[in-house]
């Protein structure tokens, strides 16, 4: 199956499963139960593959639960950093669930036993909560038991009928797809604004070649707002010849989509000793001080929110911002996290981060910054982007690549705002447009109307402003017009015009005259 109809099967299968919900489950928490129900199905079939380790003759989930020795069942925690037992696998749940009058309950003691496993283990802190949002005994899933089992039977049915073969051998995105598919047709509908918590494939696959661009090797990588942990895992999906040695790093403030992010890791096959995810606001509570430099980071930051900057005294004297001499603006962080961004980055990696276009002109304190980015040579590239490529919001948003390691002084600019294809309800980047912004990134040639690299000094004459559209001219797409053609033509008309006028005074006048003359 091509990953066309991969795709196309999963969003036919969804639909399906959302209209025997319908109803029921607001579309915005019944995305809450696919995708839990993805990952249920995902952990299952890895936990069994792990077990049977390739052997034919072994079918783990047609074992009795006592079968299971202690030293397999320890082994298997310090491995894959937790244990399902036969009984409570995905495939054993799902094929009694129509006729398990239990089936909520039953579930939610699983996913416990699930988590509890991991208690004592390394691995604690990366299970713990992994199923917090898939609330089976929830009243959103009806009010009786009866129809919550109905409703509960009815997504772990469409999940089990999904038929990709391997997990790992699909050629999609499994649940990255599943939640654009969701978020796309919940988020607008819903008023909810989930779209801040994912970034598009398409764009993280633009995010993820700039931050690792000619890297062949990186110690980790870093996502201060992972959101969902796309841009992350874009980074593993194209980047498997290079080596992230130490794994996956991330904050996210949200907590459902911090449990979606460490769901997401499980689903790539990274394992709980190869990535971690942390709860927790980053600005004001960073938790990989500790951990940093990263060679490679990437960020979509939520835009333009409230943060507590200056209430706090003592973030100015943070290592963070005090760099700069100033704080972001409490009423837009944008400028915070970029500060936040650079002070994690190695001196041989990329930042690269999604922003506002805003922060590029404004002035006061985000222009203070500019100028403390632009004087110490950390700002390689500004990528102006197309609008509407982001679930939720139709800005044209920029992407800012930092950098500690440049050659020169100049700053690249780089209008790539007409590159994009239009589908139903957003545009999105092809791979041939990635490829012609990449190409121009890593040659910094100059090229009319698409890409410009201006000296430190004009940026400065130019009071810092980082827009695109400052120093990348817009192609003129008026018709030109031919002047000594047109006055040509015009001296045509006109004489057409005069003749025309002549013959009309010569009919009036002879009618006139017949009128006389009778």
């Amino acid at each position: 199956m091509t990953s066309i109809q991969q795709r196309a099967e999963l969003q036919r299968r969804i639909w399906a499963i959302a209209n025997e919900v319908r109803g029921a489950v607001d579309g915005w928490d019944f995305k809450q139960y696919v995708l839990g129900t993805l990952f249920y199905r995902f952990i299952s079939e890895n936990f069994a593959n792990y077990i049977e380790g390739g052997d034919d003759s072994v079918n783990y989930a047609a074992l009795n639960d006592a079968a299971i020795s202690p030293d397999i069942r320890e082994d298997a925690i310090k491995t894959k950093g937790y244990f399902i037992a036969p009984s409570q696998l995905f495939f054993n749940i799902a094929a009694t669930a129509n006729t398990n009058d239990s089936l909520n309950t039953d579930l939610a003691e699983i996913f416990k036993s699930i988590e509890a496993s991991a208690n004592g283990y390394p691995s604690e802190r990366d299970i713990k909560g992994l199923f917090a949002d898939f609330d089976t005994t929830s009243n959103r899933l009806g009010n009786t038991v009866a129809d919550k089992n109905k409703r509960l039977a009815a997504v772990l049915k469409g999940v089990a009928e999904l038929n990709f073969g391997e997990f790992g051998d699909n050629q999609i995105d499994l649940f990255g797809d599943a939640y654009e598919f969701l978020i796309s047709n919940y988020a607008a509908n819903a008023g909810k604004s989930g779209g801040e918590f994912f970034t598009p494939q398409h764009v993280s696959k633009l995010i993820a070649q700039l931050a690792m661009h000619q890297q062949t090797s990186v110690n980790k990588i870093y996502d201060p707002a992972c959101g969902s942990g796309s841009l992350l895992l874009q980074a593993k999906k194209h980047f498997d010849a290079h080596i992230i040695e130490d794994g996956f790093f991330g904050q996210e403030l949200n907590h459902t989509t911090y449990n979606l992010a460490r769901m997401n890791m499980f689903l790539h096959n990274v394992n709980y000793d190869k990535f971690n995810i942390q709860l927790g606001d980053t600005l004001e509570d960073p938790q990989f001080a500790y951990d940093k430099p990263f060679d490679a980071i990437v960020s979509n930051p939520p835009y333009s929110v409230k943060w507590i900057g200056s209430d706090d005294p003592t973030l100015i004297n943070d290592d963070r911002f005090a760099p700069a001499g100033v704080l972001a603006p409490k009423s837009k962080a944008d400028m915070a996290f970029v500060m936040h961004a650079l002070s994690y980055l190695s001196s041989k990696g990329r930042a690269a981060i999604v922003c506002f276009p805003g922060i590029f002109y404004r002035g006061g304190a985000e222009q203070k910054i500019r100028k403390y980015l632009v004087d110490n040579n950390y700002v390689e590239t500004v990528i102006a982007l197309a609008p509407n490529l982001f679930f939720g919001t139709t800005i044209a948003v920029n992407i800012l690549v930092l950098s500690k390691h440049k050659t020169d002084t100049t700053t690249q600019f780089i209008d790539a705002s007409g590159l994009f294809k239009k589908e139903t309800n957003n545009n999105v980047l092809l791979d041939a447009h990635i490829d012609q912004i990449m190409a121009v990134f890593d040659s910094k040639a100059n090229q009319d109307h698409f890409a410009q690299s201006i000296p430190l000094e004009k940026i400065a004459a130019n009071d810092y402003n980082l827009s695109v559209s400052s120093y990348v001219e817009a192609k003129d797409t008026r018709e030109v017009v031919d002047i000594a053609q047109l006055n040509a033509e015009l001296k045509t008309t006109v004489a057409k015009i005069t003749e025309l006028r002549a013959q009309i005074d010569a009919i009036v006048a002879e009618i006139e005259g017949e009128e006389l003359n009778a």
